[in-house]
Order: structure tokens, then C-alpha cells, then sequence
């Protein structure tokens, strides 16, 4: 959490987030440069958990593949770990469950034929294997044309390390890594000082891509809808946290 200023929660992740009409309302969205999702020959897009690519740069991953973009997803671990206190679903159910979501989703954004690769790293353990990580991702980064992280400051320990082995594979092998923020939506508030809002950028997303990446994380049922009725199958992401996703617009950080 190096550099987040100090909160009355020990989790930020757990406490209650920024709603998002305070987003919405903010006068910040203005400053941030806009930025163009250029056709490429290959973007290699990594995510901690299957469905952060989404939310956090799915309607990039779709504007990309309809230029007709090859772009591969690294899937650094499985999300197996979403619901530990589940009774209806064990964590190698969760793989299959996740795994087959991000197909579907990536099918909604028109990028069916993404090649998926999942690097199989513990769920909450990236931190340890960031090394490894880096390691994979250089084999898969040497001819892309760009590269895409979770942010390094997203305060989640995971994201955060897929997100410094991405730039450091990224910098090893001279292409350009972009960063997208997943849970700063939800701990942070508009103008934070703990965001670089310098190094920001915003994407717009036309009207077409905002509904196939609404179509796309939709997909991923065991996260956004609950498993049952116990606390232990509650949803991930609930409709308040969603709608940090659904704008028309995503941001990354250069």
C-alpha cells in the first residue's frame, strides 16, 4: 500500500467505497488527455484474476480486436480464491467456472480468438511468484506492440505484482506497457493525491463497445451475481461496484 494515504479501514478493499455518482460529478474527468486505441499487430493484455482485463480494459481489448489487433490475455492466476467461505462452489470448481467465463466475455467483446494463457499462480499468492511471472511474461511480450497491466497501486497485492512484473517484462523487451487501475474506483475518491493522475489517460468508448463490455462482464456470473444464499457466496461485485466499470469511458496510467 506504499504510498496510500492512511484510512480508518486496515482493508480499503473491504471498507465502503467511493460511490459512484461522486465519479460521475467529478470536474477531473476534463484534464485527463484522451487517448486513441491505435490499430497494432499484437497486444498482450494481463490480468491477476480472470475478469480484471475486462473490467478494467475490456472495451480496449474489443476496439483492438475489431482492428483487427491478435491480442493474448495472461491470465496470472486462476481467481480460485474468490469465495473461500463457499458451500456450493470448491476452488477447483471456481477455475472451470472462471476459466469458461473469460471465453464467453472475450466472445462478447468480438475477440473470440484470443489466445488465453493462464500461468496457474496460487490466487493472493502473486506476490511471491512475481519473478516467475515476470519470467513467463518476457517469452510472451518480445513481439507485441504494447503491453497492458493491472495498476501497481490498485491495493491489491496481487494486481499489484502482475502489474510490476508486466513493466518489467514490458521495459526488458522495448514495448510500451499500459496500466489499468481495477479497485481504485472503489478506494479512492476523485482527485485522490494517492493516484498519479499525470500519468492518466482516458479512454472513450463509443456507444457499440460500452455494450459489449456490459454484455462481457456480465459473463462472469460468479462474480457479479451470488453463488447462494450464504455470506460465504455473496457477490464480488455488486451493481455499486460495477458501475465504476461501465462507463464510457476506461483510464490507464502510462
Amino acid at each position: 500500500m506504499t504510498g496510500v494515504p492512511a484510512r480508518p479501514f486496515a482493508d480499503p478493499i473491504q471498507a465502503p467505497g467511493t460511490d459512484e455518482a461522486a465519479w460521475r460529478a467529478w470536474s477531473g474527468w476534463a484534464e485527463l488527455p484522451e487517448l486513441t486505441v491505435k490499430p497494432c499487430s499484437r497486444a498482450v493484455v494481463v490480468a491477476a484474476h480472470p475478469d480484471d482485463e475486462v473490467l478494467g480494459f475490456g472495451g480496449a481489448i474489443a476496439m483492438l480486436a475489431a482492428a483487427g489487433a491478435e491480442v493474448t490475455v495472461v491470465a496470472v492466476t486462476d481467481g480460485e480464491a474468490s469465495h473461500p467461505g463457499s458451500r456450493v462452489l470448491t476452488a477447483e470448481d471456481l477455475v472451470r467456472v472462471r476459466t469458461a467465463e473469460t471465453r464467453a466475455a472475450l466472445a462478447e467483446l468480438g475477440a473470440k480468438d484470443t489466445t488465453v494463457v493462464r500461468l496457474r499462480v496460487p490466487d493472493t499468492q502473486v506476490g511471491p511468484y512475481e519473478d516467475h511471472v515476470a519470467a513467463q511474461l518476457a517469452l510472451l511480450v518480445q513481439d507485441a506492440d504494447l503491453v497492458v497491466a493491472p495498476w501497481t497501486g490498485d491495493v491489491h497485492g496481487d494486481h499489484e505484482a502482475a502489474g510490476r512484473a508486466a513493466e518489467r517484462a514490458a521495459a526488458d523487451a522495448g514495448v510500451p506497457c499500459w496500466l489499468y487501475p481495477v479497485w481504485m474506483w472503489h478506494w479512492a475518491t476523485p482527485g485522490d493525491p494517492a493516484v498519479p493522475w499525470d500519468r492518466a489517460a482516458r479512454i472513450l468508448l463509443p456507444p457499440d463497445v460500452r455494450a459489449r463490455k456490459r454484455a462481457a462482464v456480465e459473463r462472469f456470473v460468479s462474480q457479479v451475481r451470488p453463488l447462494g444464499p450464504g455470506p460465504g457466496d455473496a457477490a464480488i461485485l455488486p451493481p455499486e461496484e460495477l458501475a465504476h466499470h461501465l462507463r464510457d469511458l476506461e483510464v490507464v496510467f502510462r
